[in-house]
């Protein structure tokens, strides 16, 4: 049985896909076989009569998982709100017991799955049932996103602050630059946070205005070694 890891952001918007999807190019040029998951996906357009999860078809692509896009996305919703409401409001019951043997399963096949959340660790699937829930009853380690910007270090700091009093595994977290607009708070929030956390930063990426992440650019821009430990530590 493979590992899994739990990716989050500290808000929507802050490049978990982008990241993600660039994590799994990476492993898989590693050689590693890697799943991949979206337990719910919200705001999905409709496309020849279905909806149709953008991000979860992003992280299919770039890990090659063959599973289908129904088990790597369970539940696709096409209001852009929090997955409980999404789903309330749809007529759709999330069955959580369904999200985890799905998970599962899919962890049993690959070395290394990614489970991606929806914007933050708080989000509900259920009225009572966070995303910091699903990580903690499956046992996933987290990896935060973080967009680089002015305002990210209370930001990041309340996040992982929270995952670990929630009693999460911290892997690491990720600064992502999303614009190319000169930032005295982009270029310093990395030190600052150094001195404030002893989570350890994973790296820095670089804006990217077209093209979907390769594995070139997180091979020079993320440090896989706390990733790859946890890989092989079972």
């Amino acid at each position: 049985m493979g590992q899994a890891i739990f990716i989050t952001g500290t808000d929507t918007g802050v490049g978990k896909t982008f990241f993600s999807s660039g994590l799994a190019r990476l492993l898989k040029s590693r050689g590693y076989s890697v799943g991949v998951m979206k337990p719910a996906e919200t705001g999905c357009a409709t496309r020849d009569g279905a909806l149709y999860p953008e991000d979860a078809w992003r992280l299919r692509e770039a890990s090659e998982c063959a599973e289908p896009i129904e088990k790597i996305c369970p539940y696709r919703l096409p209001e852009p709100l929090a997955p409980s409401i999404a789903a309330e409001r749809a007529g759709v019951k999330i069955d959580i017991d369904h999200l985890l043997a799905v998970f599962a399963a899919i962890k049993a096949a690959h070395d290394i799955t990614l489970v991606e959340g929806a914007g933050g660790l708080m989000v509900p699937l259920l009225p009572s049932y966070t995303f910091a829930d699903f990580a903690r009853v499956a046992k996933l380690p987290v990896i935060v996103v973080a967009a680089n910007k002015l305002g990210v270090i209370n930001h990041l700091l309340l996040t992982l602050e929270h995952a670990s009093c929630q009693g999460l595994t911290l892997l690491g977290y990720a600064l992502n630059r999303l614009s190319d607009e000169p930032s005295l708070a982009a270029e310093t929030n990395r030190e600052v946070l150094s001195g404030l956390t002893g989570v350890a930063c994973l790296g820095e990426l670089p804006f990217l205005s077209a093209g979907a992440p390769t594995a070139e650019l997180f091979e020079t821009e993320i440090d896989l070694r706390t990733i790859e430990l946890w890989i092989g530590s079972k």
